[in-house]
């Protein structure tokens, strides 16, 4: 709704669409336990993407925020399910605050900590989302499968006023983790498809995300939405 122009405090919320498409059978369970496992073990500390063993049918799976799982965790045989919700991110920025420049930190209702590879508690709540998921094939090496974002030009409150998506970054990192990560830090362009990771044949792969509103512009009071549609695309 529109502020009152005595307290202007704004409000940026966006939602992460979650997708979670499985095609075929769930994986067998010789090839789950053929998984070779980097971060969860005592000790490690690596950015977290799990080696699965080849399986036939060829299946994908991508969860931001909160997911289900039939009897997880995967490595013990658990099984990917879809899952309609729509998590937010949201910041409300104090009126004495508006367009310091000083980012503001957002915060998620989602649930997720645990991770469904082995249901170690990889992200913090609620200044982190889980994104995380796999994709596995038959035989031999193909081209990595691609994680994009679609996303609005703008956030838009009902007034018609408008906050580049582009006012929001995130970081990435992950409980016991260090390196580079599978989804990596980055910024939302202002419209369009962009690239927030990948995911190599035969891997899991999850990372958590921090996200925030950078705050260097002064926009009208108001609350601000925005939907982003992140997808999993295999070759």
């Amino acid at each position: 709704m529109h502020g009152n122009p005595a307290s202007p405090a704004r409000h940026v919320r966006f939602e992460r669409r979650e997708l979670r498409r499985t095609v075929g059978a769930a994986p067998s369970r010789a090839a789950l336990l053929s998984a070779a496992l980097c971060g969860a073990l005592p000790g490690a500390a690596c950015a977290y993407t799990a080696t699965l063993g080849a399986a036939s049918p060829q299946t994908v799976f991508l969860q931001v925020g909160v997911g289900t799982f039939t009897n997880p965790p995967y490595i013990n045989g658990g099984q990917p399910a879809n899952n309609t919700t729509i998590n937010t991110v949201s910041a409300t920025v104090a009126s004495s605050a508006v367009g310091t420049g000083t980012a503001q930190a957002m915060t998620t209702n989602s649930t997720q900590t645990q991770s469904f590879w082995d249901n170690y508690i990889y992200c913090s709540v609620p200044g982190q989302v889980y994104i995380g998921g796999f994709y596995r094939t038959a035989g031999g090496t193909t081209a990595a499968a691609l994680v994009t974002a679609t996303v609005p030009a703008a956030l838009t409150d009902t007034a018609g006023d408008t906050i580049p998506f582009s006012k929001i970054q995130w970081t990435s990192s992950g409980n016991g983790d260090s390196g580079a990560e599978p989804f990596p830090a980055g910024t939302f362009v202002n419209g369009g498809v962009q690239n927030v990771g990948s995911m190599a044949s035969n891997t899991w792969n999850e990372s958590c995300w921090t996200f925030s509103y950078l705050n260097n512009s002064i926009p009208p009071a108001g609350t601000f939405t925005g939907v982003v549609r992140y997808t999993l695309s295999a070759p």
